[in-house]
């Protein structure tokens, strides 16, 4: 791994019976993106609050530039968590200086930190709002300013994303990008994997508390079975059944998608889609993170 960066090396948790992290290994570079995706349950939420201390390892470790992460590292993370945990009652800007102040900072740094960071996210007309009469949009941006307003030194991020609308989004992608190119680590979950492909320099997909891939998007996807595409305007629902060695991905309107085995007669498809009517365009791709991801995490756990 990794000398410098954050680490995760070799994690387990368990409660009781349930083991909720499994030998966990990953890390997330200087300047990285780092996407951690799963399905619900998997443990992503588990192995943040590992690396922010909250909960203890049963077994591995935490470390920071190759040594053990100290109570002063831990202070210098920022922390989005998925549910969020702002003081529904207090005005945005009263409620981040005092999480600034929470984290070292002067009132003066707090109070100039806390006027910079809303006006980047648009805020700064309701800095004087109550948290709980904003849009749940705009509570989430609050919730990302207490993240950055300490300007941290490793990012950590649940589900991030989660009920922006679209300009949001925007906002939000650039503020995560920004950090990094500014050397900070930063690692983020999501369901929304569009996202996570359109950002992360690498992806970790964690199933029953174990990580199963990591690497570049592109690197992920090259490693996938290739896929033929066919489009084919006139073809009917299941035209490829009875096809020797084809496996149905998906038919979308006129474009199918399918896996064929090793041996297979990729011909014998163009015949056939020939024989529908018109076929616009036939040839191979590599699937999706969302496909790849559905792959990944449906393949049963080997003992």
């Amino acid at each position: 791994m990794s000398g410098e960066g954050l680490q995760v090396e070799g994690v387990w948790k368990r409660y009781g019976e349930v083991v909720a992290l499994r030998d966990l290994s990953f890390d997330v570079r200087p300047g990285e993106i780092f996407g951690f995706v799963g399905s619900n349950g998997a443990g992503k939420t588990t192995a943040m609050r590992v690396i922010l201390g909250v909960l203890a390892p049963d077994a591995g470790q935490v470390r920071w530039a190759g040594r053990a992460l100290t109570l002063d590292d831990r202070r210098g993370m920022g922390y989005m968590p998925e549910e969020r945990g702002l003081y529904p009652r207090m005005k945005v800007a009263e409620q981040l200086i005092y999480l600034a102040r929470l984290h070292g900072q002067s009132k003066q740094q707090a109070r100039a930190g806390v006027d910079a960071w809303l006006e980047r996210l648009g805020l700064a007309q309701r800095r004087d709002d109550e948290v709980q009469k904003l849009s749940l949009g705009n509570q989430q941006r609050v919730q990302l300013a207490a993240c950055l307003v300490h300007e941290p030194r490793i990012l950590v991020l649940d589900e991030p994303f989660s009920g922006l609308d679209p300009v949001a989004v925007d906002v939000m992608s650039q503020v995560l990008r920004g950090s990094a190119e500014r050397g900070i680590p930063v690692l983020f979950s999501s369901h929304q994997l569009d996202l996570v492909e359109r950002l992360c320099d690498r992806v970790g997909i964690i199933r029953a508390g174990e990580m199963v891939a990591v690497g570049t998007v592109d690197d992920l996807r090259a490693g996938g079975t290739p896929q033929l595409e066919v489009d084919a305007p006139g073809a009917p629902p299941g035209w490829t059944e009875g096809l020797p060695g084809v496996r149905l991905i998906s038919q979308t309107g006129a474009t199918t998608v399918m896996e064929l085995d090793a041996g297979a007669d990729d011909q014998a498809v163009l015949r056939a889609a020939l024989q529908t009517g018109p076929v616009r365009s036939f040839g191979y791709r590599r699937p999706s993170l969302t496909e790849l991801f559905r792959h990944v995490v449906g393949q049963e756990r080997t003992p």
